[in-house]
C-alpha cells in the first residue's frame, strides 16, 4: 500500500464485506482508497468538491460504491447520494444499492432511502444505523431532505455526512434547450445544498463525472487567466478511476477505427441524411410500407435492423456451439425527442418485422439476399477474432430463419410518456423480453440507464449545436463489452455526426491527458478567431463542440473525402499553385532535411488557392478560416516570426477510394517510417509544417484526371494542448 492512505483500515465491516464480495482489483481498490484518505484530510465543499473521474459506462458506480463503504468505516454515517433526474434511475441506484450491501441491511447495519418515500417516524434503534438518502437533483426532493435533516430527524446534524454528486456533470440533456432556465435551476439547486450544508457539522463533497469539461464549462461567467487561459473550477483532488481492460469507449470507435484491418475498422456504417428525414414523420410518399424489404432510399435503416437480427444469431450461434447460456441483444434507434417520431419509427419497424417474418417463412430470394448481405459484412470482423470461430453462412440463415419464425424480436418505444417501470426489471435496467430486443427513444435512453449486450446503435440526434456532454451522454455503445459481441456490433449515423463524435471524443481524451499528467492546474488553452481574424481566447462556455479542433503536439489535419474540380476548371488555379510553391522554395532562407522554412502569409495563400480545386462530398468539410486560423496561432506560438515548414512530393498517384471503399485519409504516409509526415515530424518542433502532395489524379483511379494539390497540415512538437473554436455561440 503506497503511504497516502496506510492510516486507513481495509477490515472495516463494510468494507471488507463489499471487498469480498466484488473482488476488487489491486488498481480500484487503491482509487477507493485515496479517495477517502483523500476525503478525510481535504476539506471539500460543494464549489471544491472531491472529484472521482471515470469514463462514460466504465465503472464508476461500482467506484463510489466501494468509498461509501469506506466512509462508514471510518465515522461518515451518513451519506447522501445525488442523483441525475429520472425515476429510472433513482429506481436503478435504490436496487444497486440493496443488492451491494445486502448483507449490512440484512443485519441492520444500514438503512437505504429514496428521500421521497423515508418514513417520518424511524425509531432511535433505525437511525443508530448507518444511512443512505437516494436523492434526485430536484426541488422537491431536495426540500425533503432538508425537512428530514431539519425538522423530522434534527439528530442527524450532528453526524458526518458524505455528500455524492452522481453525474456531476451540469450540462444535463435539457441544458441546451433551456439555457437560461437551467442555469437558475441550477443555482436553486446549488443554494439548497449550500443550506443544509451550513446546517451539518464537517460534510464532505464528492462529484463523480465522465465529463471532464464539465469543469471547463461552468455557467457562472469565468476569469480569464493571463489573457489565455481559463482556470476550471478547481476540484479539491481529482482521483481517476481506473479503466477495466474490458472497456471500450472512444478510442476503438474513433482511433483503432483508422487502422484498416482492424476490428474496430468495421463499426461505423455510414447513413444518408435524407434517410433522417424519413425517420421524422410519417410520409406515405416516401415510405411503402409493403415494400420496406427493397425500397432505396430506406436501405440503411433495412441494414441495420438485418444486421443486428445476423448479429444476434450469430452469437447466439456460437454460445450454444460453446455450451454457454444463449445471451438476449439490443438494438438502440435515436434519431428524435419528439413522441410522434418514436410512434412512426415503432411502426415503421413492426413493418419491417412483420415483412421479415413472412420473408422467413416463405424463404424468399429477397430474404436470403438480405441475409446474405448481413452475413458478409458482420463475418468481416468476426473472422478477425482468433479465440472465436466464425460460424458458417448455412448454420447462420438457419438460425436467423428461426428466430424470425418464432418471433425473437420485439420492439418497445422508451420514452418519457411510457412508464418506464413496466420497461425496467427489478434492478432498475432495461428489461430484454426477447432474444432480440429494439428499443425506440430518445432522451430516457441517455440518462444512464443500463441496457445490457447492445450491439446496435443507430444515432441520428442532430440538434443544431452539439453542446457539452450531451453526445457523449448519447454513447451508449460505450462500457464493458465481450470482444466477440463487439465483433458483430454496428454503429450507424451521418458522416457529419460521425466527425462531430470523433472531435468530442478527442476533446474528452486530451482534457483526460491533461488531468492524468496533472495539467488541470495549468489550464487547457481555449483559442478562437474573432471579427477582426485575431486569434483571441474564448469562453469555454461558448464553444460549440461541432466547431471544435483539437491541438496538440504533432497533430496532423488535412481534408478527406472530396472529388477535384473538373480539368478545364482547375487547371489554371494549379498552375498557380505550383509556381507559388516554387518561388516559396526559391525564396526560402532557411533549409532542413528537405524542408524550407516560409512566411505563414505564402501558406495561407497556397491553401486559399487549394481550397478553391477541391469539391467536398457530403458529411465532409474542409474550412479554410479553420486551416488559417490554426496556423496563425500556430506559427506565432513561436516567439519570433511567423514561419511554417513546406515539404513538398510530386508525381504521386494515390487512389480516391482505400479497399474497404472509405476515402483514402493518409496520402502523406507511404512505405514504413519513410513517408512526409516522418519528415514534417522531425521538423516541427518549434514550427508547424505544410506538407504539400501533387497528385497526378488520375481516371483510373476515381479522381477527374486533373492534377491537383492534396495538404497536410502538422503541429509543432512544441505546442500546449489547445481547442481551437471555429464558431462559437454568440450571446
Amino acid at each position: 500500500m503506497s503511504s497516502t492512505f496506510q492510516h486507513l483500515k481495509t477490515n472495516g465491516a463494510f468494507f471488507k464485506y463489499l471487498n469480498k464480495k466484488n473482488q476488487y482489483k489491486q488498481p480500484v481498490r487503491e482509487c477507493m482508497l485515496r479517495t477517502m484518505a483523500k476525503l478525510q484530510d481535504t476539506n471539500t465543499t460543494e464549489h471544491r468538491p472531491g472529484m472521482l473521474l471515470g469514463k462514460i459506462q466504465s465503472g464508476k458506480t461500482r467506484t463510489f460504491i466501494g468509498v461509501m463503504g469506506l466512509a462508514y468505516d471510518h465515522g461518515f454515517d451518513l451519506v447522501i447520494l445525488l442523483t441525475k433526474g429520472t425515476n429510472a434511475l433513482v429506481k436503478q441506484t435504490y436496487a444497486r444499492l440493496h443488492e451491494e450491501f445486502e448483507g449490512a441491511i440484512d443485519h441492520d447495519a444500514l438503512q437505504v432511502f429514496d428521500i421521497m418515500n423515508m418514513p417520518d417516524n424511524l425509531r432511535k434503534y433505525e437511525l443508530s444505523q448507518k444511512l443512505a438518502l437516494i436523492v434526485k437533483k430536484e426541488t422537491h426532493n431536495l426540500d425533503r431532505l432538508k425537512q428530514a435533516v431539519l425538522e423530522t430527524y434534527p439528530d442527524l446534524q450532528n453526524k458526518r455526512v458524505l455528500f455524492i454528486d452522481d453525474e456531476a456533470d451540469f450540462a444535463s440533456v435539457a441544458y441546451e434547450y433551456k439555457r437560461e432556465q437551467n442555469v437558475k435551476q441550477m443555482r436553486v439547486i446549488a443554494s439548497k445544498i449550500n443550506d443544509l450544508r451550513k446546517a451539518l457539522d464537517r460534510p464532505s463533497f464528492l462529484q463523480v463525472t465522465a465529463t471532464p469539461y464539465s469543469l471547463y464549462l461552468q455557467p457562472e461567467e469565468m476569469k480569464v487567466h493571463e489573457g489565455k487561459v481559463f482556470e476550471p473550477i478547481r476540484p479539491a483532488f481529482t482521483e481517476l478511476v481506473p479503466i477495466h481492460d474490458r472497456y471500450i469507449g472512444g478510442d476503438v470507435y474513433f482511433d483503432k477505427s483508422e487502422k484498416d484491418g482492424h476490428l474496430a475498422s468495421y463499426l461505423y456504417h455510414e447513413v444518408d441524411e435524407k434517410e433522417l428525414e424519413v425517420m421524422k414523420k410519417m410520409d406515405g410518399r416516401r415510405v411503402k410500407m409493403d415494400r420496406l424489404l427493397s425500397q432505396k432510399n430506406i436501405a440503411n435503416i433495412r441494414k441495420a435492423v438485418v444486421n443486428f437480427i445476423v448479429g444476434a444469431s450469430i452469437r447466439r450461434f456460437q454460445q450454444r456451439m460453446k455450451g454457454r447460456r444463449e445471451q438476449k441483444y439490443s438494438f438502440i434507434i435515436h434519431t428524435e425527442r419528439g413522441k410522434n417520431a418514436h410512434a412512426w419509427q415503432a411502426e415503421l419497424i413492426q413493418g419491417f418485422e412483420t415483412l421479415l417474418i413472412e420473408a422467413a417463412r416463405s424463404e424468399s430470394e429477397e430474404f436470403q439476399r438480405l441475409v446474405r448481405e448481413s452475413y458478409d459484412d458482420l463475418i468481416r470482423s468476426v473472422n478477425t477474432l482468433k479465440k472465436t470461430p466464425a460460424p458458417i453462412f448455412e448454420d447462420v440463415y438457419e438460425e436467423v430463419r428461426h428466430s424470425l419464425d418464432e418471433e425473437y424480436m420485439v420492439s418497445s418505444v422508451v420514452n418519457s410518456e411510457k412508464d418506464v417501470t413496466e420497461l425496467l426489471n427489478h434492478k432498475g435496467e432495461l428489461k430484454l423480453r426477447a432474444p432480440m430486443n429494439i428499443f425506440i427513444g430518445g432522451q430516457i435512453l441517455d440518462r444512464g440507464v443500463t441496457i445490457h449486450n447492445l450491439i446496435g446503435f443507430f444515432y441520428g440526434r442532430n440538434p443544431k449545436s452539439f453542446q457539452q456532454d450531451t453526445v457523449l451522454q448519447h454513447s451508449r455503445m460505450y462500457g464493458a463489452r465481450p470482444v466477440a459481441d463487439l465483433a458483430v456490433t454496428r454503429f450507424y449515423t451521418t458522416q457529419k455526426i460521425y466527425g462531430v463524435m470523433k472531435r468530442i471524443h478527442e476533446f474528452d481524451r486530451e482534457l483526460r491527458n491533461a488531468f492524468e499528467r496533472g495539467g488541470h492546474h495549468k489550464g487547457v488553452v481555449f483559442i478562437q478567431r474573432d471579427l477582426n481574424d485575431t486569434i483571441m481566447p474564448c469562453n469555454p462556455n461558448k464553444i460549440l463542440l461541432s466547431s471544435l479542433t483539437m491541438i496538440k503536439p504533432h497533430k496532423r489535419m488535412l481534408p478527406v473525402g472530396f472529388q477535384t474540380g473538373y480539368k478545364t476548371h482547375i487547371e489554371k488555379t494549379i498552375r498557380r499553385i505550383d509556381q507559388l510553391v516554387e518561388k516559396a522554395i526559391n525564396n526560402a532562407h532557411v533549409t532542413k532535411d528537405g524542408a524550407y522554412l516560409v512566411p505563414v502569409t505564402k501558406v495561407k495563400e497556397i491553401l486559399s488557392l487549394v481550397h478553391e480545386t477541391l469539391e467536398m462530398e457530403t458529411g465532409y468539410d474542409f474550412y479554410l478560416d479553420e486551416y488559417k486560423g490554426i496556423l496563425d496561432y500556430l506559427s506565432s506560438e513561436a516567439q519570433e516570426d511567423a514561419f511554417v515548414w513546406l515539404l513538398t512530393k510530386r508525381n504521386r498517384q494515390i487512389r480516391r477510394f482505400k479497399q474497404d471503399g472509405k476515402f483514402e485519409n493518409s496520402p502523406d504516409t507511404p512505405g514504413k517510417g519513410t513517408g512526409e509526415m516522418t519528415m514534417a515530424r522531425k521538423v516541427a518542433q518549434q514550427h508547424p509544417a505544410l506538407i504539400m502532395l501533387r497528385q497526378e489524379g488520375k481516371k483510373e483511379h476515381g479522381w477527374r484526371g486533373a492534377p491537383f494539390w492534396w495538404p497536410v497540415l502538422v503541429a509543432q512538437a512544441e505546442t500546449a494542448p489547445t481547442v481551437y473554436a471555429n464558431k462559437t455561440i454568440h450571446g
